[in-house]
């Protein structure tokens, strides 16, 4: 079948739910420095700013927020200490060996898809792949061994600058459309859930001006609660002030979508 577009993932938030791993581990990696534990809230609009999208970084930040708020005499400590102290609450164990030794957060994870998901873009012509900012350990955990998809393209941590710098999504949409890059009308999406995503396609277009790129918001499915209707609101909303083309109300829309008609 003819390729007609390229849709590019997140993970975090969008192919499963982070919520009591990847925040849960920030929250209390932050409460252990700090002895302030932020709310979902306080962490979903320091994402909305654009430029967090590191949680290791992010949890320093609001370590150094709390202690200048609280006028506190806080120690802020080494990056190197917020990683391993994160690491031991995300992972539970060594990130570079068998996952079954693992037992911390990332046992909590939700997948919001399936591997059928992916089969049904492949047969309406749809070549995928993810552009993520999560440690290759636990990308390819979730890809991998709980998707079950064989060597699925992937920029994961390390392997590019953090989003929003856009060379990552430009260097996987390479590998794979090869020359056709900025030469066809083959149009390119990404999916995010945060404005670093967003502002990752935006700055991607300065650098290509000549390829369709599509950004694709979604709001992440810790607010997909009806109790958190006017969050969930506010936070899409923000997405779109940032430039998304348009916002899913579920990843599953995207089985049905035409990529030419945006």
């Amino acid at each position: 079948m003819k390729n007609i577009g390229l849709i590019l993932f997140d993970i975090d938030g969008v192919i499963r739910s982070v919520e009591n791993s990847y925040r849960l581990a920030l929250k209390k990696t932050v409460y252990k420095f700090s002895g302030w534990e932020p709310s979902y809230v306080d962490i979903d609009n320091a994402k909305n700013e654009g430029i967090w999208n590191n949680d290791w970084d992010l949890s320093l930040e609001l370590i150094k927020r709390c202690k200048r708020k609280e006028n506190l005499n806080l120690e802020i400590p080494p990056r190197e200490e917020i990683v391993k102290c994160f690491e031991k609450f995300y992972f539970g164990g060594d990130p570079n060996k068998d996952s079954k030794y693992w037992s911390g957060f990332i046992t909590n994870e939700e997948l919001l898809v399936d591997k059928k998901f992916f089969d049904l873009l492949e047969s309406n012509g749809i070549i995928w792949g993810f552009v993520s900012g999560a440690e290759s350990a636990s990308a390819k955990f979730v890809l991998e061994k709980r998707l079950g998809l064989k060597s699925p393209p992937l920029i994961s941590m390390g392997d590019a600058p953090d989003k929003p710098d856009p060379r990552g999504f430009i260097n996987l949409s390479k590998k794979l459309l090869g020359d056709k890059l900025g030469a066809s009308n083959i149009p390119i999406a990404y999916v995010g859930d945060t404005i670093a995503d967003i502002n990752t396609v935006i700055n991607a277009r300065k650098e290509i001006p000549s390829q369709k790129f599509i950004s694709i918001g979604i709001s992440p499915p810790h607010l997909h609660l009806k109790t958190l209707s006017k969050e969930r609101n506010l936070y899409e909303k923000n997405l779109e002030k940032a430039g998304a083309d348009i916002i899913l109300s579920s990843i599953n829309d995207l089985k049905n979508i035409n990529l030419d008609l945006l």
